[in-house]
C-alpha cells in the first residue's frame, strides 16, 4: 500500500500536464468517433464528402483561432524541448562533478 502512494502522487502529477490532458482528449475522441461514425461514414461516400465539406468550412470559419493555438502549442513545445535540454545539461553536469569528486578525495596509495 506505501508504494502505491509515490505512484499515485507521479500520476497525479502527469495528469495535470496540459499535454496529457490533450493527448486523453484526443485519444478519447478517436475512439468514439471510430465506434460511432467510422463504420456509416467510410462506407457512404456522399456522407464522406459532407463531412469533408463540412470539416472545410469549420476551418475556414475558424482559421485565426486554429492558427493561434498551433502557434501557441508549438511554442510550448520548443520551450519544454528546451527545459528539457537544461535538464539533462545540468545532470550532466553534476555526473562529472561526481565523477571527478571521488578522485580528487582519494587518499594517496601506499606503494611508494
Amino acid at each position: 500500500m506505501m508504494m502505491q502512494e509515490p505512484a499515485r502522487h507521479m500520476m497525479g502529477g502527469m495528469m495535470n500536464s496540459p499535454m496529457t490532458q490533450g493527448a486523453m482528449m484526443a485519444a478519447t475522441g478517436f475512439a468514439a468517433g471510430r465506434g460511432l461514425i467510422g463504420g456509416v461514414l467510410l462506407r457512404n461516400p456522399l456522407l464522406l464528402i459532407g463531412a469533408g465539406l463540412l470539416a472545410g468550412y469549420l476551418v475556414h470559419k475558424y482559421e485565426k483561432e486554429i492558427v493561434l493555438a498551433a502557434s501557441k502549442a508549438m511554442g510550448m513545445g520548443k520551450d519544454f524541448a528546451l527545459q528539457q535540454k537544461e535538464h539533462l545539461s545540468d545532470l550532466v553536469a553534476e555526473a562529472q562533478e561526481q565523477e571527478a569528486q571521488p578522485q580528487a578525495d582519494a587518499p594517496p596509495s601506499p606503494q611508494a
